[in-house]
C-alpha cells in the first residue's frame, strides 16, 4: 500500500517546517513523497525545502478558484484571510484543514500521513507500519468525549455529524484529534462526495458555512459511522508527544519532556504559540 506524507504550512512556520523536513529525512522511511501544502504567496519560500521526494503544492491547485486570499486588514497585512461569495471569511487554520482533505483528489497514493510543521522526528519510523494488510491505522481515543474536554471538541464532533448527515441524536463518544495521523485516500474522496450530495454544494463551501469544524472529527466519524470502520483498524496511541500550553518549557523541562516519550512515540511537537524558538529546539535535539 502506497502512503504519502503531507504538511500544510505557511511562511510564519517556515523554520519549523524546515526542521520537520530535516528530521523526517533522517528518521522516516516507507513513504512515496512528502507534499508541502502552502498558499500561493509562500510557494517560492518553501521551494527551498524540495528534494527528490519532497514537492511544494500551491493551494490554487487544490481548492476552488472562487476561494480567494487577501491580506487581513485587521492585522495590518501580517495575516491572511480567505474570501468567497459563497461563505463567510475563513482564517488560515480553516484553509489548512481544507488543503489536507483536498490533496486526495490530486495524488494516487492509498493513504496520506499528516505531519504538522511543529513536529520533529526523534526516532526511526516506517510509514508502512500504519497498515495491517489493507487496513489503515485510525487514531481514536475511545470514549474521550464522555469526559470533560477543553475547547470546542464537542461542537466539532456535533458539526461533523451534521456535515455527514448523521442523526443528531447519535453523539459520538470518541475523539479522533491528534498529531501524526493517517487517512485513506478512497475514504476522503467518498467523504467529500457524500457531503456534496447531502448539501448540494461543493464540500469546501459546506465546511466553510459551518466554520467551527475539525477535519479529524469529520474523517473519524465518517470512517466509523458511515463506513462502519471498513478499511481501518483503531489505535489509541499518539505517535507524537505534544507540548500544548504556555509558558514555554525551560531547558530542563524540555529534556524531561523528551525523556518521558513513550516507547511507541517517534516525534515531539512544540506548539508554535507557546514561544519556543526553533533554533533553540534545534540545539536541544541536536540539529
Amino acid at each position: 500500500m502506497k502512503t504519502a506524507i503531507a504538511t500544510a504550512s505557511y511562511a510564519g512556520d517556515f523554520e519549523r517546517c524546515r526542521l520537520l523536513c530535516e528530521t523526517l529525512d533522517a528518521h522516516v522511511t516507507g513513504f512515496t513523497r512528502h507534499y508541502l501544502l502552502v498558499e500561493s504567496e509562500d510557494v517560492g519560500l518553501f521551494r527551498q525545502l524540495e528534494n527528490a521526494h519532497r514537492v511544494v503544492v500551491d493551494e490554487r491547485d487544490l481548492l476552488p478558484a472562487w476561494l480567494r486570499v487577501w491580506p487581513d486588514p485587521f492585522s495590518r497585512g501580517r495575516r491572511r484571510i480567505w474570501f468567497s461569495p459563497h461563505i463567510l471569511p475563513l482564517r488560515g487554520w480553516h484553509v489548512q484543514q481544507m488543503r489536507r482533505i483536498a490533496l486526495a483528489s490530486h495524488i494516487d497514493d492509498d493513504a496520506i500521513f499528516y505531519a504538522d510543521s511543529d513536529v520533529a522526528f526523534l526516532r526511526p519510523f516506517d510509514v508502512a507500519t500504519l497498515w495491517r494488510g489493507r487496513d489503515l491505522r485510525l487514531l481514536r481515543h475511545d470514549d474521550a468525549l464522555l469526559q470533560p474536554v477543553p475547547g470546542d471538541q464537542l461542537i466539532w464532533s456535533a458539526n461533523a455529524g451534521a456535515l455527514l448527515g448523521i442523526d443528531p441524536a447519535r453523539k459520538s463518544p470518541h475523539d479522533y484529534i491528534g498529531t501524526l495521523i493517517a487517512w485513506r485516500r478512497d475514504a476522503l474522496l467518498s467523504m467529500c462526495k457524500r457531503i456534496e450530495v447531502l448539501h448540494h454544494a461543493h464540500w469546501v463551501e459546506v465546511m466553510g458555512r459551518v466554520r467551527r469544524f475539525s477535519e479529524c472529527m469529520i474523517y473519524g466519524r465518517y470512517a466509523d459511522e458511515i463506513l462502519g470502520g471498513r478499511g481501518h483498524f483503531h489505535d489509541g496511541v499518539d505517535l507524537c508527544r505534544v507540548y500544548w500550553f504556555a509558558p514555554a518549557p525551560t531547558d530542563e523541562q524540555f529534556r524531561a519532556f523528551v525523556a518521558e516519550m513513550k516507547p511507541e512515540q517517534v516525534a515531539i511537537g512544540m506548539q508554535s504559540f507557546i514561544g519556543v524558538d526553533t533554533d533553540h529546539i534545534r540545539k536541544l535535539i541536536g540539529y
